[in-house]
């Protein structure tokens, strides 16, 4: 079976097509990725001689190289990760999000529809197991109180150029759904973590400035609060919702793991501390604490987030396998073995 994975050289992707590899040795993944800032083929040097990987590099707002991929491939299902997704850079400059994150998911959408429909909720023959899986995030349901959770029926309220496009996006998704019939499902995480996350994500840029000796930035006073989600515990929710989600619904995956961004902060220059003291031998701090600087805060920054995993853990038995200090441990080792460039 060969599946289009769009994004498949960015963060989440990168962790998931090998997963994806290694558990379904009888799928082939069709990997379409523009290669921006944000993705990077060195995210997949495990996998660029898999007689089950191919990558294509294109844009997924190019409807003919779409429906070329969808035709040559024989494509019967879609996972698409592809968008743009960093809040600052949507501020700054928010028509490629439109672009990108409400255009492209149509087009793959209706690509799609031509290639597996004959009709309004009426597969060809060979297509009838067919599936759309729309990768989106908590942001789409705003922002959260001192208390609640995101639920799968939270009303949407984005607040940022970024999260606006994702929640066109999975409108668009939905609209497919119940007027054509295409078989989709939609999955909303809270804040991933990890192997290969790009330089400017928090984490990743917290490790860089330290070890450069740098201060380290952090917005307002520290005190949003994120839901943390290891990347593979999200990948394996991906997969459960691929495999065994009800045609049509919305699962959330949340790590249950609520933090506020100060004590990311604190906490990685603790384990920084305990694991690299020698880089801060010979300067003035005693502590990478000593680099922590409170910036001006992000236009329309979100208090908080934080996700309901109850209807996937119920119906579909994912659990997330890793707690946020497990996992920043595992994340923190494998930057410090030079996996991954944070220059």
């Amino acid at each position: 079976m060969n599946f289009l994975i769009t994004g498949g050289a960015g963060f989440i992707g990168s962790n998931f097509i090998p997963y994806f590899l290694d558990k379904y040795p009888g799928y082939r993944v069709i990997n379409l990725d523009k290669l921006t800032y944000a993705g990077n083929l060195d995210n997949l040097i495990e996998v660029e001689c898999h007689p089950g990987y191919k990558f294509v590099q294109g844009d997924i707002c190019d409807r003919e190289l779409v429906e070329n991929v969808f035709s040559e491939y024989d494509i019967k299902g879609v996972i698409h990760f592809a968008a743009e997704s960093h809040v600052d850079n949507s501020i700054a400059g928010p028509e490629v999000f439109i672009k990108t994150n409400v255009h492209g998911t149509f087009v793959l959408l209706d690509a799609a529809r031509k290639y597996w429909l004959k009709g309004p909720a009426s597969y060809k023959r060979g297509y009838k197991n067919c599936r759309f899986h729309h990768i989106s995030t908590d942001e789409v349901y705003g922002t959260l109180g001192s208390t609640g959770l995101f639920t799968e029926t939270t009303p949407y309220a984005p607040n940022s150029p970024y999260s606006a496009s994702k929640a066109a996006s999975d409108m668009l998704v939905r609209s497919y759904y119940h007027t054509y019939g295409l078989n989709i499902i939609t999955t909303n995480c809270s804040n991933n973590y990890g192997p290969r996350q790009h330089r400017e994500k928090l984490i990743p840029t917290v490790l860089r400035k330290a070890l450069a000796l740098e201060k380290i930035p952090v917005y307002g006073n520290g005190k949003n609060i994120r839901d943390w989600l290891y990347v593979l515990d999200h990948c394996k929710g991906i997969d459960l919702a691929y495999h065994r989600g009800k045609p049509g619904e919305t699962y959330n995956i949340g790590g249950r793991n609520e933090r506020e961004n100060i004590y990311i902060v604190e906490r990685l220059c603790e384990i920084l501390d305990q694991t690299v003291p020698e880089i801060k031998k010979g300067s003035e701090i005693k502590s990478y604490k000593d680099l922590i600087t409170f910036v001006k805060d992000r236009p329309g920054h979100d208090k908080r987030y934080a996700i309901d995993a109850t209807k996937i853990e119920n119906e579909l038995g994912w659990k997330a396998v890793d707690n946020f200090e497990s996992g920043i441990a595992k994340t923190v080792e494998w930057y410090l073995k030079g996996s991954f460039k944070l220059q």
